[in-house]
């Protein structure tokens, strides 16, 4: 797991085991959220106001039900200054990736977007399955190719050949045509395991909450590890004290000139009660 040749938060590389366990083959889709949601009634956390008690300095607007939409540049940026292409977007939610609006109408096998991570914890238990833990979705990301880099060996991807949905083009406002926007699901090819887009299209969930790994596990990691403490996943140094997890596999945002995170050994911290237009998830079972 890990890496000591990419970004700080994925070192140290290190030896975990995990046993054995199935995982889907491609991200939860549109289709399939929707056949949970006419069964079941749910509302994901998109589609619920806030509380204003709980938000009391929040101007009313912000206040409404919504979620973070990716919103292109109309030109070069400054890219450590990721607000300029992020906007919160009131009426944003699963159904409806772009806001008031906008719909899933053509975009049935897309991966689901704007899940929080009970979203799709509450899909998982519907189909009788879980989230996978961190090492095994690193695992299952890898396809049997230890250590590489890349979910297909070690090289980048070659020039003219399509391997993955992340961003090929000028981040944030130009992408070349057919990237810049979530894939159907399997629309690349799979790895060496059969499984689809483990590298790129969507950030997914895992059940780990979010911690260094030296953190979690000292120097060398246990069999079957589930990562951190919802306490110790907590930043102190953001406004709003909400737990994190882990989520991987980066997104169809991910570019090489901003963030090379494509890789089964990155990962990221993700507040637990925020979804956003470049995260899904996928299921496991024992």
């Amino acid at each position: 797991m890990g890496s000591n040749d990419h970004y700080p938060e994925e070192a140290p590389a290190h030896r975990a085991s995990v046993a054995g366990f199935r995982i889907s083959a491609t991200a939860v889709t549109n289709r399939e959220y929707a056949a949970f949601v006419r069964a079941t009634g749910y509302k994901t956390v998109a589609e619920r106001p806030l509380d204003p008690a709980e938000f009391p300095d929040a101007p009313p607007e912000n206040l409404e039900a919504g979620s973070m939409v990716f919103t292109g540049t109309p030109g070069p940026v400054d890219l450590r200054h990721l607000s300029q292409w992020w906007a919160w977007m009131p009426g944003a939610n699963w159904k409806r990736p772009f806001g008031r609006g906008s719909s899933i109408g053509q975009r049935a096998d897309h991966p689901v977007v704007h899940v929080a991570y009970e979203d799709a914890e509450a899909y998982a238990e519907w189909v009788g399955a879980r989230l996978p833990t961190e090492a095994e979705w690193e695992f299952a990301a890898r396809g049997g190719i230890d250590g590489a880099p890349f979910t297909w060996g070690d090289s980048r991807e070659p020039e003219g050949v399509s391997l993955a949905n992340y961003w090929h083009g000028e981040f944030p406002w130009r992408a070349n045509r057919g990237y810049g926007s979530t894939a159907p699901v399997g629309s690349f090819p799979p790895n060496g395991y059969g499984l689809f887009d483990m590298a790129g299209n969507v950030w997914e969930w895992t059940a780990d909450w979010y911690s260094g790994f030296e953190d979690a596990h000292g120097c060398c990691a246990p069999a079957n590890p589930t990562g951190g403490t919802r306490e110790g996943s907590i930043n102190a140094a953001e406004q709003f004290a909400v737990p994190r997890k882990v989520v991987k596999g980066g997104s169809f945002l991910c570019a090489d000139s901003y963030c090379m995170r494509y890789r089964p050994a990155a990962r990221r911290a993700q507040m637990v009660d925020t979804g956003m237009s470049h995260i899904g998830f996928r299921v496991a079972t024992d």
